[in-house]
């Protein structure tokens, strides 16, 4: 025990050395460090710091910039020889992953800096020069000196007291891991959604949706079965039924709101607003009829009682919120509730009855029925429909009753609307100012480009879809970082498109399209085609000068300011070697690229 205390304080008194070595030194918490070495070859001329030219040395080797006191870092190049226009290159290690192109550029500007060490390396055909810049806090060095030295003071107790206990400890885990664990474990799993659950009501304001879908569902016949039913057999047919609903309206993203004996209540679209909810409660509804049909011919075969079930169904506005002060319960009130408890007041067994709202917004999936009128207190009239089933051609062989992937795609499309909702809205917040070209305006042009490219070339629906949602996604990493932003862009879609029902396979499909987009990725398939060609639309648009401008002064803001002119021989040079992949770019986009090459050429005169 001596020996582990010896090797206890051993440590941390090497960490008070290494405290007291901290207060000394001045390298982390400097505020102004500048060191120099003699007879080197210089090739940066000068230097500005948030408009501020620093004093500069020509043998300068250390500049310590304060992260709170600048905006940017500009550095200025001078050519060694003065005969010749003089060709760089350069790299700010850690921000740059590699050296850059050869260029005329004199000039290399960087934004906000993290806290850090970075060496910057400039080359010429002849020389090279490095700079080490320091990129400091502002905390005062003794207080954070102090603050560490308490810590591991601290530290220190706690990790003795620790030792001391271990091997009280060990038995005491084991103990409790062998006996009450599993206990406890089941207890926890058993409490937890309750205890979820209540949380989340206690915090649920609320709120008022446009469109939402309501289900009503109630077990015709109920009083009648219960007056010569056992109880027991009653309340676990009936939990039967209701697990099973459950488990069909979290599959279609439905909130179940409550039971009320024997009726079952739900509704899609809330708490996330969406516009399949029509379209996915009709889903639940039939999945719900069929389980219920499935049951009764089965309690018929075995001479039992059978249970049929009736569903209405609305789609309209509603206001959802929580009432109740001990016993909390979470509900929805307006019309659209009455309305669909109507729906299934007035529908039959074994049917689904929806109103005439619900149908126009889910005729183009479901074969539906016209039933009638039904009056609605304050409302006048509503048309009824009984939903037959799915459309044969969108159905697993034409039976109607499991969504083919002809549905699904159908489906997706309309869930792509909300997602594009959701991926412009976090742009619009997340975006920099400083962004001028890759900004929404360009994530509109390259969706839209995507879609006519790719109906010209015959892409189905399926395929569109995914090109489609590759192209809304393609650019959103700039939201993380402007440099390699399309492996951001896949990391961002990945995490978003799981919410909006795309499958595994597809995403991956999606991930591969945004990663053509890198300047040096060539595309294989006529999918990684389009999106490559919709991407460089621009190019071949009459709207070529103002783009091309708003890209310059992008480009400026994160890579250093480049002359008018030296822009032009980089556009120049890029359209030079540029092609377009598909057929319908090129006849499009051609023609008219090919006199932007000869304006650019006509500037550079």
């Amino acid at each position: 025990m001596r020996e582990k205390l010896f090797n206890v304080e051993g440590k941390y008194a090497a960490l008070i050395v290494l405290y007291v070595l901290l207060i000394q030194g001045d390298g982390c918490f400097a505020n102004n460090v500048i060191s120099f070495s003699e007879g080197k070859e210089n090739l940066i001329n000068s230097i500005i710091v948030s408009g501020d030219t620093v004093d500069f040395n020509q043998n300068m080797d250390t500049l310590v910039l304060k992260e709170a006191q600048f905006e940017y870092l500009e550095i200025n190049f001078i050519p060694k020889r003065k005969e010749k226009i003089q060709l760089y290159r350069f790299r700010l290690e850690g921000v740059d992953s590699v050296l850059s192109n050869w260029s005329y550029k004199n000039s290399v500007t960087y934004s906000r800096i993290p806290t850090g060490s970075y060496n910057f390396i400039i080359e010429s055909e002849d020389d090279s020069q490095s700079l080490i810049i320091l990129v400091t806090n502002n905390y005062n060095r003794y207080l954070i000196s102090s603050i560490v030295l308490l810590f591991i003071i601290l530290f220190s107790i706690f990790l003795l007291k620790l030792r001391l206990s271990q091997s009280v400890s060990k038995k005491m885990h084991s103990w409790r891991k062998d006996s009450i664990a599993p206990i406890i474990e089941k207890y926890i799993k058993k409490k937890e959604p309750e205890q979820e659950n209540s949380q989340t009501l206690t915090h649920r304001a609320s709120v008022k949706y446009e469109k939402a879908t309501v289900l009503f569902a109630d077990i015709q016949g109920f009083t009648k079965i219960v007056e010569h039913m056992n109880p027991e057999t009653l309340i676990d047919e009936l939990d039967r039924f209701f697990v099973h609903f459950d488990e069909v309206a979290e599959k279609y993203k439905i909130e179940k709101i409550k039971t009320i004996g024997d009726a079952y209540m739900c509704a899609g679209g809330l708490p996330e607003k969406n516009r399949t909810n029509p379209i996915e409660v009709v889903l639940a509804a039939i999945e719900m009829q069929r389980f219920m049909q499935e049951t009764g011919e089965d309690a018929q075969r075995s001479g039992k009682d059978f249970w049929e079930l009736r569903i209405g169904i609305h789609t309209g506005a509603l206001i959802s919120g929580v009432i109740g002060r001990k016993k909390l319960s979470f509900d929805i009130w307006g019309d659209t509730v009455n309305i669909a408890s109507r729906m299934e007041s007035s529908g039959v067994a074994g049917k689904i009855n929806v109103s005439g709202v619900t149908y126009q917004l889910i005729k183009d999936f479901f074969e539906c029925e016209y039933r009638g009128k039904m009056p609605i207190k304050y409302k006048g009239e509503t048309d009824m429909y009984f939903v037959k089933g799915i459309k044969p051609k969108l159905s697993i062989d034409g039976q109607g009753k499991v969504p083919n992937d002809d549905f699904l795609t159908k489906l997706q499309w309309i869930r792509y609307n909300d997602l594009e909702d959701a991926v412009f809205g976090q742009m619009r917040q997340e975006l920099a100012s400083s962004l001028k070209y890759h900004n929404i305006s360009h994530t509109m042009d390259v969706c839209t480009q995507v879609e006519v490219f790719g109906r010209a070339e015959g892409l189905n629906s399926k395929e569109l879809l995914l090109l489609k949602t590759a192209a809304l996604f393609h650019d959103t990493g700039y939201m993380v970082n402007p440099h390699r932003h399309e492996q951001q862009s896949v990391r961002i879609a990945k995490e978003m498109l799981p919410h909006f029902s795309y499958s595994i396979a597809e995403i991956e499909a999606i991930a591969q399209l945004i990663l053509v987009t890198e300047s040096d990725v060539e595309p294989k398939i006529l999918m990684e085609k389009i999106i490559k060609d919709a991407d460089l639309d621009y190019l071949g648009r009459a709207d070529f000068i103002p783009l091309s401008e708003k890209l310059w002064e992008e480009l400026c803001n994160y890579n250093g300011k480049i002359s008018q002119k030296e822009w032009n021989k980089k556009q120049y040079a890029f359209i030079s070697r540029h092609v377009y992949y598909t057929e319908t770019a090129r006849k499009l986009r051609q023609v008219n690229k090919e006199m932007q090459l000869k304006k650019i050429e006509e500037l550079l005169k």
